[in-house]
């Protein structure tokens, strides 16, 4: 693993992707994906799954069954393990984890521990509030209104509201392997949350669990 990960000529493989989105320029440049791209998320992973667990370098083909959109490859390049994430694109890192898209039973435990147990919406409230205050970004959006079955005056209606329990910070490309750890590290306590107070290890998760940032597309459909 190199001190930074990542050299600019990602952002021009990436660039080039965005323009000609198609089979045969992808194949055409190949040698530059599996050079620029496929080689340093792999080194990356592995750094990543001796820190927190096994993991997987997302697919460079997105799932076009349920998308209107019909771009064969992803736009940018990502992995995730034991709930740690990074994205590397033309914009840069994205680097952070937690908890995307809970399952439902993990939906459930997550408000029910907020609402049942003050210590937990405590301990939840100040993982993000120092989030927030390092530059993270929280994944979302939130519900509009109080989930079912909660009056919307809930004194906690804020974290009963959220969808997603993830936090990602945006970094320069050429940041070194060191900055990326810090941003892992600094969701630790986000994801320790989850695996408490969540069930975040529930088999019915689901497999993508990138999270984007507020206002931002699935991750298949993220350009």
């Amino acid at each position: 693993m190199t001190d930074r990960p990542f050299t600019p000529a990602l952002a021009t493989f990436f660039r080039g992707l965005a323009e000609h989105n198609e089979k045969s320029w992808f194949e055409d440049h190949r040698e530059e994906w599996e050079r620029h791209v496929e080689a340093p998320m792999e080194s990356l992973l592995e750094e990543a799954e001796q820190r927190y667990g096994s993991g997987r370098v997302l697919r460079q083909h997105r799932d076009l069954r349920f998308t209107p959109d019909k771009r064969p490859y992803r736009e940018d390049t990502g992995l995730t393990a034991g709930g740690v994430y990074l994205s590397a694109g033309a914009d840069g890192i994205q680097a952070g984890g937690g908890l995307y898209t809970p399952s439902r039973a993990q939906l459930t435990a997550a408000r029910t521990a907020i609402d049942e147990h003050p210590q937990a919406a405590a301990a939840l409230q100040r993982v993000l509030d120092d989030l927030v205050d390092a530059g993270f970004e929280l994944a979302g959006p939130p519900l509009k209104t109080a989930p079912r079955g909660y009056d919307a005056d809930h004194p906690r209606i804020d974290l009963l509201r959220m969808q997603h329990y993830a936090a990602l910070t945006h970094l320069p490309l050429t940041s070194p392997l060191s900055d990326i750890v810090d941003a892992w590290e600094r969701v630790q306590p986000l994801v320790r949350w989850t695996v408490k107070w969540a069930r975040a290890d529930d088999a019915e998760a689901a497999d993508d669990p990138a999270p984007p940032v507020p206002g931002a597309r699935s991750i298949d459909e993220r350009a």
